[in-house]
């Protein structure tokens, strides 16, 4: 009885027993290929980024010409107004450049200016090293 009781079970164990396979989804690590246009289309629906330099078109000969007049008249008034308020160097102080206030000092790390835009409240600091 001990016998048949052992067979049985053990015939019972090889009958409902299977053998587990991994099959992964994605074709990138071996997975079906068909499944790639369904991942990419689900990876697409979920990206909230946008991209912005796909959007930038090439500029004509003439916008670009634009472009660089502006940067140096921008850069020649620059020169000026650095000459006619700070002179032939930067000296510690407090200058007035129409809605910037400059404040220039020494400190341990080096000669430090801090730009201050008067209308909008923004401001940035420069620290030239000794």
């Amino acid at each position: 009885m001990k016998l048949l009781t052992f067979l049985s079970f053990l015939f019972t164990i090889s009958v409902y027993s299977q053998q587990l396979v991994y099959t992964p989804k994605n074709p990138n690590f071996g997975g079906e290929t068909f499944n790639y246009q369904w991942l990419l289309s689900s990876a697409q629906a979920q990206n909230s980024f946008t991209d912005n330099q796909g959007s930038n078109d090439q500029q004509s000969e003439l916008e670009y010409f634009q472009e660089s007049l502006n940067s140096q008249l921008l850069g020649q008034l620059t020169r000026s107004v650095y000459n006619s308020e700070l002179g032939d160097g930067l000296e510690p102080g407090t200058f007035n450049v129409g809605d910037l206030l400059l404040e220039i000092f020494e400190s341990g790390e080096g000669l430090v200016v801090n730009i201050l835009d008067t209308t909008t409240g923004e401001q940035t600091q420069i620290i030239i090293p000794n």
